[in-house]
């Protein structure tokens, strides 16, 4: 089973190395493509690209300059612990174990912009780069055709080596459709979606729901939840399982 997370725009990298295993994202040499194409575009150029502020693009021509591939104690840090928004409030790593880390660094992955596939120990420098940037790289008009078949094939590899094909997808849309699913090796994709009771019915709330994710992956992480039917018992924040308003692979969780 393959947890699907989505990365953060906020990165907090000052002191922020949350354990003392750090490993190399699997994808640094394409990361560094990117990086170096996105080093010679200009203030402008990269408010335009990103649709940013000018204060926003100040800040990320300087975190290009910046970038290195190797891991630096001043410019790095663990992805899962750099990482800073709903989501990641959500899981909340201050009081994981090592046994946690390990598990999650087994099971949890993050789609990223600019290194595609994470671990949650991977390091990363700052950075800012959304998967649906339409950032030309030789034949690729943007970042989902960059992506597509490398990240599809990362998620082939490592389903391979589990004892089974499930995906929990807990990405966002913008994410999550850089996969090609017609070219997974038939896997099962669970998507978990969160309610929450408002004038007179349930609705997803966006800021509910990023918070929601981070919370069931820390479930599955604290749980060390291998079997997919035991994600039904998630109970985190007040939101349990709704079977009437689950369809198919949506698995409906809601809060009262």
């Amino acid at each position: 089973m393959l947890i699907l997370l989505s990365p953060a725009k906020r990165i907090d990298i000052k002191d922020n190395i949350c354990t003392n295993i750090i490993t190399e994202p699997v994808f640094i040499d394409k990361a560094e493509v990117l990086v170096n194409k996105l080093k010679g575009y200009t203030i402008d150029e990269l408010m335009d690209l990103m649709s940013i502020s000018e204060k926003l693009a100040r800040l990320n021509e300087q975190r290009f300059k910046q970038w290195q591939s190797g891991f630096s104690d001043i410019y790095s840090a663990q992805a899962i612990c750099a990482f800073n928004g709903e989501v990641y409030s959500g899981i909340g790593v201050n009081n994981w174990t090592k046994d946690d880390f390990d598990f999650a660094q087994d099971r949890v992955r993050i789609i990223s912009g600019l290194y595609g596939m994470l671990k949650p120990l991977d390091y990363i420098s700052a950075y800012r780069l959304e998967m649906n940037t339409l950032l030309q790289i030789n034949e690729y008009d943007n970042l989902y055709q960059f992506w597509k078949a490398i990240i599809t094939d990362n998620i082939n590899n490592q389903l391979n080596m589990q004892e089974d094909n499930i995906i929990v997808n807990l990405a966002s849309n913008e994410y999550f459709k850089v996969i090609n699913k017609h070219k997974l090796n038939k896997v099962k994709i669970i998507t978990p979606i969160f309610k929450d009771f408002k004038n007179g019915d349930y609705k997803t709330i966006s800021i509910y729901l990023k918070k929601a994710r981070g919370l069931m992956t820390r479930f599955i992480v604290r749980n060390r939840i291998t079997n997919i039917e035991q994600i039904k018992e998630f109970n985190y924040n007040g939101y349990y399982y709704n079977e009437l308003l689950t369809k198919d692979n949506e698995w409906v969780f809601v809060r009262d």
